[in-house]
């Protein structure tokens, strides 16, 4: 079947994959809680149901995405009809992390088809059971010369970026980007990468505490902190600081009780190496709530860090972690001289009663996207593009967006043969004066 340009076709896979998703999403939830504890409540919200929504948008839009557009065509190729033409790049090579495992590789996949690319998905090998189930939901839907998922370890990861893919989408840590950034450049292939960063997180002395409170310990804590777009810090004015802070741990305990080792809601550090990176952080660090670790189950508490030195592993790069590092300000200057520190983040959220001035700060700072009075929610609006900036990424997907990333964009003039203008034709003697005259008015 050719699935390039049988759009039918797609769908009909589209479909395929939804229903197996259906039948398969109680096995996807035991995994995800298997390679991480990932609670049932986050697997259905942040990744079953997000990708079952995001496959129905898709099927109901899919026919309306794919057709040409036409546009208006110049004066100077009239008479024409000049239209785009929605063609796939081909083999399409989609490298997924271990944070969403489920969602980061079905999203792409899901608009990869959709765009009538072949594809080869990498899944992560530090969440086995979600990876191997991948696998199957795949192979049960798809020919392996459509779709297939290649599983191993960073010696498959080299594997695969040594050869010629004519789209790579990848979504990981700023390191990983820059090594796929590079083996995409030896063959010219464009990329989408979803990096990360510092996302700074800015409550004003005019906020809702308590509920600003609620809202930041629900972003930043969801997945254990182990999300690209968490709250990495926290700027908060020194008038409110100590009440915020008061604030913030009332939140965890409401969230996740007094002893969050024991609560249901909670995960678990994703391996052994990065949960020994994390605990690094709060070596002579003031620990103001949290703290508590045990290896033998990679379990950290949400914990929250008091005025950490710049200078401190913590404050070094993007944590990725259920650690929470608060700083205080106390004038816009001290907020720039903070922020302006590190790359253009993912994220960044304000958090203020203050209109005026939240508009002005977003519009201040460069960032992938973010909140004014709340953290994360901005990626679950598949009318919004998701996506970073400078270090923080390239390229935007979501909705529509994910059906054009995965798309090339054709140009063609089809030039009518009833009538030829001489203008354009040498000799030119005698023609500039008029070409001018034309060119002007139009």
């Amino acid at each position: 079947m050719n699935y390039k340009s049988n759009v039918n076709y797609r769908k009909e896979k589209l479909q395929d994959l939804l229903k197996s998703i259906l039948k398969h999403e109680d096995k996807i939830i035991s995994a995800l809680y298997e390679d991480f504890k990932k609670p049932k409540f986050e697997a259905i919200v942040t990744e079953t149901s997000y990708v079952i929504s995001d496959l129905k948008h898709t099927l109901k839009n899919l026919s309306k995405w794919s057709r040409p557009k036409y546009v208006l065509p110049s004066l100077l190729n009239f008479p024409s009809i000049d239209y785009i033409i929605k063609e796939p790049y081909g083999e399409v090579l989609v490298i997924v992390p271990w944070n969403y495992p489920f969602q980061l590789a079905l999203c792409p996949l899901i608009a990869a088809v959709a765009a009538g690319n072949k594809v080869v998905i990498k899944p992560s090998e530090l969440t086995p059971a979600t990876s191997k189930l991948i696998s199957n939901i795949i192979s049960e839907v798809f020919d392996e010369n459509h779709v297939q998922v290649i599983e191993g370890g960073v010696t498959v990861s080299q594997e695969l970026l040594a050869k010629r893919w004519d789209y790579i989408f990848f979504t990981g840590s700023v390191s990983v980007g820059k090594i796929v950034a590079k083996a995409a450049a030896n063959f010219m292939t464009p990329t989408t990468l979803e990096l990360g960063g510092k996302n700074p997180c800015i409550v004003n002395e005019n906020c809702n505490i308590q509920l600003s409170a609620k809202r930041i310990v629900w972003g930043k804590f969801i997945n254990a902190g182990q999300t690209c777009i968490a709250p990495d810090y926290i700027l908060v004015h020194k008038k409110i600081k100590s009440k915020f802070i008061k604030a913030l741990q009332e939140e965890i305990i409401a969230a996740y009780g007094e002893n969050p080792e024991t609560s249901n809601d909670y995960p678990r550090i994703i391996n052994d190496k990065n949960w020994k990176r994390l605990t690094q952080f709060l070596e002579n660090q003031r620990i103001l709530f949290g703290g508590q670790s045990n290896p033998e189950t990679n379990y950290i508490a949400p914990t929250l860090l008091d005025e950490p030195d710049l200078s401190s592993l913590v404050m070094q790069d993007e944590i990725f972690g259920p650690i929470l590092p608060i700083l205080s300000y106390e004038n816009d200057k001290e907020l720039d001289n903070l922020i302006s520190k590190y790359e253009k983040p993912l994220a960044l959220y304000v958090f203020s009663n203050d209109t005026s001035w939240a508009q002005k700060t977003i519009q201040k700072y460069a960032f992938g996207g973010g909140c004014i009075n709340d953290t994360v929610i901005h990626f679950s609006n598949h009318r919004l593009p998701f996506g970073g900036v400078g270090f923080s990424g390239s390229g935007a997907y979501h909705g529509k967006m994910s059906f054009e990333t995965f798309s090339h964009n054709k140009a063609i003039v089809q030039k009518a043969t009833w009538l030829d203008l001489p203008m354009r034709y040498a000799p030119y003697k005698n023609k500039i004066k008029m070409l001018q005259k034309f060119l002007n008015w139009w």
